[in-house]
């Protein structure tokens, strides 16, 4: 188990799938104090959804590192990160309904990521994800998880595995940045982490997404069947 009591944790985690559902896999990293990953683990899934391969990833980290550490986790998925978080509490006080009175979604992974923060020191910090000079822990377990969902076989430090590829829908910087008129800048024209075409953008104005929940004009937005939402919500029913 990871931590040193007296040492904050610095971390990210982050799941992908080829589909969505489709091919998953899952992904977390910690880092020295120079944030340099240090450690990581991934996983398969086998076929799942995106948010049950984020969620997976958070369980999975929170179980590896020792509770007695303070322990800051970076993400990208404002759906697992709102669910352990806003929504939790309120699932919990209605029988593990959501406002609308269905089901929640994933609960068995809630209710466990539920446990493990019990008592616990952990700071959430939402990360943009596929950004120029974005977070270079996000970006790692994105590219870890992504190439566990591809792979579907098990990878990480104690294994003693190199590190993962760059992701298909990296950005590159400088030079390398130009690329042919109407391909997209944060994805360079390919396939989207969700496995659909790339056509992600900044949001101009504030608005809400599909399943309920506001984003504000900066925010990246993906489009969907009843119009522009949160990327991870583009195929994905709502769960809130």
């Amino acid at each position: 188990m990871i931590g040193d009591m007296s040492e904050r944790v610095v971390a990210a985690c982050d799941g992908a799938s080829k589909g969505n559902p489709g091919p998953a896999g899952w992904a977390w990293v910690v880092a020295d104090d120079a944030e340099t990953p240090t450690r990581w683990e991934a996983g398969p899934l086998g076929t799942a959804t995106n948010n049950v391969a984020e969620l997976t990833a958070l369980e999975r980290l929170l179980t590896a590192v020792d509770p007695g550490v303070p322990l800051e986790i970076r993400m990208d998925s404002q759906y697992a990160m709102k669910a352990v978080t806003t929504w939790l509490p309120g699932w919990k006080r209605k029988g593990w309904k959501t406002a609308a009175g269905k089901p929640v979604a994933n609960q068995e992974l809630v209710a466990r990521i539920d446990e493990l923060l019990d008592g616990r020191s952990v700071e959430f910090r939402y990360v943009p994800a596929h950004q120029v000079d974005g977070d270079r822990l996000n970006d790692f377990a994105d590219r870890a998880a992504s190439q566990a969902a591809t792979a579907q076989e098990p990878a990480g430090s104690d294994l003693g595995s190199p590190l993962p590829p760059p992701s298909p829908d990296t950005p590159v910087s400088g030079a390398q940045r130009r690329r042919p008129a109407g391909k997209s800048a944060r994805t360079g024209g390919g396939a989207s982490r969700t496995g659909g075409p790339a056509r992600t953008i900044k949001a101009k104005f504030p608005g809400r997404c599909l399943c309920g929940r506001p984003y504000a004009a900066g925010e990246p937005i993906a489009k969907n069947a009843q119009g522009w939402g949160h990327p991870e919500c583009r195929t994905a029913d709502a769960d809130a």
